[in-house]
């Protein structure tokens, strides 16, 4: 049974040393970025597999994907070991439910991508595909590149917090998330998790210790305080 309240991600990890150092500071699920169309995976598919293999429960890892085929998703997923994807493609509600068909067992998070004027169409996709999806995962478009997660931006965190209402499925909000505002956002929205990835990098591009700390003790104290 995957217990999901209060959790917090840490997305892009990058090699091993990066992994141990994060679960050390208290995060509970590492997300791996693989296969992206950019083809600039954050770590090679073998490394993943191999820190994946190592976590114990209650700490996990997740597959952050672009693939929208559920045959193909599930394959991967058992290649590499995660209980859990995350879902940042156009998948289509047949293939969700597909999906779920062949792989029970997996926990699957669908993104859904705020962008300027598009709430309605949001909250209509959480009535259409909360069947067959176990958590949402709200992230931010940047219309400068066209890109649907790790932007690095933050969005309207009204249009979250409506998506935490409206949906029957627990939320884990994304975008721009940082360790300065990570409680301030729990505190709006009401999230069961939150995820932070660019927001947590140093100069070198890798998590700085000190703001992967900062950011779980601020979540931590956040969800206390809502309950």
């Amino acid at each position: 049974m995957v217990t999901v309240n209060k959790l917090v991600q840490v997305a892009g990890i990058i090699d091993a040393e990066e992994a141990d150092m994060i679960i050390e500071e208290g995060a509970d699920w590492l997300g791996f970025a693989l296969r992206l169309p950019s083809g600039k995976d954050d770590i090679p598919e073998q490394d993943a597999a191999a820190i994946v293999k190592g976590l114990r429960a209650p700490h996990a890892g997740v597959l952050i994907s672009y693939l929208t085929d559920a045959e193909e998703i599930s394959a991967f997923c058992g290649e590499l070991g995660v209980i859990a994807v995350q879902l940042h493609g156009d998948v289509e509600v047949a293939q969700l439910r597909a999906l779920k068909e062949v792989r029970p067992d997996l926990f699957v998070l669908k993104s859904l991508v705020v962008k300027e004027g598009n709430t309605e169409e949001l909250l209509e996709l959480v009535d259409a595909t909360h069947p067959y999806v176990d958590m949402y995962i709200t992230d931010t478009f940047d219309p400068r590149t066209g890109a649907k997660g790790a932007t690095g931006l933050t969005h309207d965190w009204s249009v979250s917090a409506a998506l935490v209402r409206r949906s029957p499925k627990p939320l884990m909000m994304a975008g721009g998330l940082r360790p300065d505002n990570v409680g301030d956002a729990i505190r709006a929205v009401r999230p069961a998790a939150v995820d932070a990835h660019s927001g947590l990098e140093g100069p070198d591009g890798r998590k700085d210790r000190t703001k992967v700390a900062t950011f779980v003790a601020e979540a931590r104290k956040a969800f206390d305080e809502i309950g």
